[in-house]
C-alpha cells in the first residue's frame, strides 16, 4: 500500500500542500514582502530539498510579425533548507525579501504573482500562486502626476522587450501619454520610462514629433521625429511640489521640440 501512495504522491495525488499567506498584497518596488509559507503533508513522508518563492510577470516581444507573451523571473528567493515532511505534519515557515526594485507596476492588465513551491525529486512540485498590486513608488508618482498637470493623459502601460533600454531584465515597462493640452499639435505622444534603485529614480523621456508637411512626414518615416532626455530625482525630491518638478520637465520637452 505504501509504495501504491508513493506512486500517487510522485504525480500529486495524496501529495503534500503549500499555501503562501502575505502580510501584505499591495506594495512598492523595494518594499519587503512577509508571510508566512503553510504546508501539509500528505500520505506519504516526502523529502523536501527546499522551499522556493519566485516574483514573475510577463511582457511582449515581437516574433514572425506577431506579439507573444513571454514569462520573467524577477527573482527567486530559498525560503528553507532540506526536510522531511511527515504524512499529515503541518509547518509554517515565515520569510521575507525585498520586491526588486526593476518591477513592473500592476497598471493596466500587467501581472505580478508570487510563485511558492516545494522541490520534491521524482515528484511534482506542489506549488501556489499569489497574485500582488505594484503600486508607484512616491518618485515614480511625482512624476506621474508632474506630467499629468502638464497636460498630458496616460494613454497605455505596457511591458515590452528591449534589450538595449532594459537593464536587468529583457524588457521595459512604458508609460505613453497623449496631449491634451498646449503639446496638442506639437507632439504625438510622450512615453516616459522608469529605472528605480535606492534612493533615486532615472526617467527616461521618447518625445515623438508631430509629423509636419514633407519633411516632417520624413523624418516620422525613420524615426527621425524622436528625441530622448534623461532625468533623475532622489529622495530629496519627494519634499518638492509637483510644480516644480513638472517646470522641469517642461523644460526639457521645450529644449526638445523647438
Amino acid at each position: 500500500m505504501s509504495m501504491f501512495k508513493k506512486l500517487l504522491a510522485s504525480v500529486g495525488i495524496g501529495a503534500a500542500q503549500v499555501d503562501a499567506r502575505l502580510e501584505n498584497d499591495s506594495l512598492i518596488p523595494g518594499e519587503w514582502v512577509r508571510g508566512e509559507v503553510h504546508i501539509t503533508g500528505g500520505d506519504v513522508a516526502q523529502d523536501v530539498d527546499e522551499i522556493y518563492m519566485y516574483v514573475v510577470t510577463h511582457y511582449e516581444r515581437e516574433a514572425n510579425d506577431r506579439k507573444v507573451k513571454e514569462e520573467c523571473t524577477l527573482g527567486k528567493y530559498r525560503l528553507s533548507e532540506r526536510f522531511v515532511l511527515n504524512p499529515k505534519e503541518k509547518k509554517v515557515i515565515p520569510f521575507s525579501f525585498q520586491l526588486p526594485y526593476e518591477t513592473p507596476l500592476t497598471m493596466g492588465r500587467q501581472p505580478v504573482y508570487l510563485r511558492t513551491g516545494l522541490d520534491i525529486k521524482n515528484a511534482i512540485d506542489p506549488g501556489d500562486s499569489d497574485f500582488i498590486e505594484v503600486r508607484p513608488h512616491p518618485l515614480m508618482e511625482k512624476v506621474l502626476d508632474a506630467i499629468q498637470s502638464l497636460g498630458f493623459q496616460l494613454f497605455k502601460v505596457d511591458c515590452e522587450y528591449n534589450r538595449h533600454l532594459g537593464r536587468s531584465y529583457p524588457f521595459v515597462q512604458e508609460f505613453e501619454f497623449r496631449p491634451t493640452g498646449p503639446y496638442r499639435s506639437r507632439l504625438e505622444e510622450l512615453e516616459a520610462v522608469f529605472y528605480l534603485k535606492e534612493g533615486e529614480l532615472e526617467v527616461l523621456l521618447e518625445m515623438d514629433k508631430r509629423a509636419r508637411g514633407f519633411l516632417g512626414a520624413f523624418q516620422e518615416a525613420f524615426n527621425l521625429d524622436e528625441r530622448y532626455a534623461r532625468f533623475r530625482l532622489t529622495q530629496a525630491d519627494l519634499h518638492r511640489p509637483v510644480s516644480a518638478i513638472a517646470e522641469g520637465i517642461e523644460e526639457i520637452i521645450r529644449r526638445n521640440i523647438h
